[in-house]
């Protein structure tokens, strides 16, 4: 049996559908394939991480650089401007112990950020105070939503009650101005990727804004701060604790684990947007956690807790221990497991009061107040009615600047400057996860076989480490071929190209036959498939070319065949580890067009390649890297990468008809059925340098 459709078998249909399937000795594909490549690139990144550190020396030149990179992997590079807060207190309560004032601030102009701020009574001078950032804890009654704050209110009391100044922030998701944490999750907003938007960098900044805020007031003692929250909230205690040295003590909770728990184990699937960066520079989160080096840290955690597994949670604490040595701070770091599931337990509360009261009191008295919710949360309610001009709720529309519109040329050389620029930010902010080295292609020929008049051929090659694909190819029998033409093939393509060649070569395509039938749980039959091969006889024949066929990873052969709900945490897996599914396949493309140029048959020919939606896009931009390729015929491609495909941060630089003029300036391009804005630049910029006239053919709506 096919090693590749007993995997299918097992996770789709029953076995005995697949013996129909001829055998072949080509590497498992599919979702098998796609855990072993998840894997190995997560391992990659693991080793890669703090191992090779030193000294403490080493680690003060290293912190700067990756304080810097975060800041960027969280759309905070540049850092916004502090703008004045006006902050303002719409109520106050006086409990008896303390007093609670509910307040809003901008941390932004009209991104209002909705807070609770326990005060204690009877201080003479100024105290310590905690930055509260808040999990997911809905509570909404009514209609009406009151604001995780006061889900975790119990927090912020037991500070006010025991000499501390607690500012407890609201997040924007579930907060009283409801905004988005699940773009990718599962608002198919994949734009944010190529935004460089994540909610994680707006809740770092309003938690960096609010410590402006808890240092404004007199009551503070703003050498005095620490931070802490738990789920969401550990995880924005540790962007805020990474990014602000003015935190002097922090205890995430239930808030970090390692890439092989998002990644290999799958809990990505259990957590949105706001807990992770875009990680651009492929981190592991031990980074992230070092960063908070040699001050006061306590990671807590729960051992049966189901999205911050404890395995990772205590490999994230193995690497961050080493920096803490190499500062002589080992004292300083803390790791406490208390038993239970991801819940807000008694047991995890008391360690950290006893952790701030060591390291902003310098004193540990006995714990013996229970942290009580004690307020209704109808009095922590912040505002009556939401502020007209608010902004809040749409945060992802503007919180990472968009690249300006780009500007024609004035002459050849002012263009190659801004080429050459592009070029520079797509290998590096866009493309880093592609492999540093290319692994050998390893082209095996899988089958030649002629029938009526037509030569058909397949090769297998690696793309990448656990990433096999196939390659096949059609032609006349001619010896010198004029062109070569590579149709990459999208999922409608695939079962359009399998269902006309399956008439003259069933038995050479039974694999993908059985495969296309496992994954649709249908026959792919389109109908007149005999007329549809005499046709593509006829093409060949007529013409000196020999056609090439691809699907990219994920497609075709290898479909990973993901559920609707799996789908999403597929893609989000490979953002994970700095890449993404389309910028993946450009790089299939980029690989599938050199074994081409390889095959002694066709060396020299020039290489068209075909290309329609989303795969015209990923092909346009391996053109850019790819010189074998000697044209372009693009089918439908979207006009913006708003409209897809996702690719990291490209949209800070550049967008598809910068592409395109990019591509134009070396080899023709054609689009069809495509809109007039993706080609008003690149025409532009053509007339303007007098480009040959060949280069740009557009059939726009």
């Amino acid at each position: 049996m096919n090693p590749r459709l007993l995997f299918l078998s097992v996770s789709l249909f029953a076995s005995s559908l697949l013996h129909a399937a001829t055998a072949t000795n080509r590497p498992t594909p599919g979702d098998g394939a796609l855990a072993q490549y998840f894997e190995a690139e997560t391992a990659r990144l693991a080793d890669n991480c703090l191992n090779d550190l030193t000294t403490a020396d080493e680690w003060k030149v290293r912190r700067e650089k990756l304080h810097a990179q975060l800041e960027e992997m969280l759309g905070l590079s540049p850092m916004p401007e502090r703008t004045d807060l006006k902050a303002t207190v719409t109520g106050r309560l006086d409990h008896g112990d303390f007093v609670v004032e509910n307040l809003h601030y901008q941390s932004l102009p009209q991104l209002y950020v909705t807070a609770n701020l326990y005060l204690p009574k009877g201080q003479p001078k100024p105290v310590p105070a905690i930055l509260y950032v808040c999990g997911h804890g809905q509570v909404k009654s009514n209609g009406v939503s009151y604001g995780n704050k006061t889900s975790y209110q119990h927090h912020g009391e037991w500070y006010a009650r025991h000499g501390y100044v607690c500012l407890t922030i609201d997040t924007i998701q579930l907060g009283e101005l409801e905004g988005v944490h699940h773009g990718t999750y599962r608002e198919g907003m994949w734009w944010w990727n190529a935004r460089g938007y994540t909610p994680a960098g707006v809740e770092a900044w309003n938690g960096i804004r609010g410590i402006d805020y808890l240092q404004s007031r007199p009551e503070v003692d703003g050498a005095r701060i620490g931070v802490t929250g738990r789920s969401g909230g550990g995880a924005y205690s540790w962007w805020v604790a990474a990014l602000d040295e003015r935190v002097k003590a922090a205890c995430p909770t239930a808030g970090i684990t390692d890439l092989h728990n998002h990644v290999v184990d799958g809990v990505v699937q259990g957590h949105c947007d706001c807990m992770f960066m875009v990680t651009t520079y492929r981190w592991d989160y031990a980074q992230v956690a070092a960063l908070v080096a040699p001050r006061p840290l306590l990671i807590c955690n729960t051992d049966k807790d189901g999205i911050f597994p404890l395995d990772g949670v205590v490999r994230v604490h193995e690497k961050v221990r080493r920096v803490y040595k190499l500062n002589g701070a080992a004292d300083k770091l803390g790791l406490l497991i208390t038993e239970g599931p991801h819940k807000d337990t008694q047991d995890l509360q008391v360690p950290v009061f006893r952790w701030f009261n060591r390291y902003l009191k310098g004193e540990e008295p006995l714990i013996s107040t229970p942290a009580e919710k004690l307020l209704p949360v109808t009095q922590l309610k912040v505002f009556k009615e939401k502020p007209a001009d608010e902004r809040t709720t749409k945060i992802h529309e503007t919180f990472v600047p968009l690249a300006p519109p780009p500007k024609v040329p004035k002459d050849a050389a002012a263009w190659a400057r801004q080429r050459d620029e592009w070029l520079r930010v797509l290998k590096e902010k866009c493309f880093r996860g592609w492999p540093e080295e290319p692994a050998p292609s390893e082209v095996n020929e899988a089958f030649v076989v002629v029938r009526d008049g037509v030569r058909f051929a397949a090769y297998d090659f690696t793309s990448q480490e656990y990433t096999h694909l196939r390659l096949y190819l059609a032609d006349a029998q001619r010896t010198q071929p004029a062109r070569v033409t590579l149709r990459v093939l999208d999922e409608k393509g695939w079962a359009a190209w399998l269902d006309q060649m399956s008439v003259g070569f069933p038995k050479e395509l039974a694999d993908e036959l059985a495969v296309q039938k496992l994954l649709t749980n249908a026959p792919p039959h389109l109908g007149h498939r005999e007329s549809h091969f005499d046709q593509f006889k006829r093409t060949l024949q007529a013409n000196n070319t020999v056609l090439a066929f691809f699907a990219p990873r994920g497609l075709g052969l290898n479909a990973w065949n993901p559920t609707d709900k799996q789908r999403p945490h597929i893609a989000r897996r490979f953002m994970l580890l700095g890449q993404t599914v389309d910028t993946m396949r450009a790089w299939d493309i980029l690989r599938a067009a050199g074994v081409v140029q390889d095959l002694q048959s066709l060396k020299g020919a020039p290489l068209e390649v075909e290309a329609r939606g989303h795969l015209a896009v990923d092909a346009l931009y391996a053109s850019l890297f790819e010189k074998s390729i000697t044209r372009l015929k693009l089918a439908a491609p979207p006009a913006s990468h708003r409209d897809g495909p996702d690719y990291l941060n490209v949209l800070r630089f550049l967008d598809v008809p910068q592409a395109v003029a990019m591509a134009a300036e070396r080899i023709p391009v054609s689009i069809s059925e495509t809109q007039s804005k993706l080609w008003e630049y690149p025409q532009a910029v053509a007339a303007k340098l007098n480009w040959p006239k060949n280069r740009l053919d557009a059939d726009t709506e």
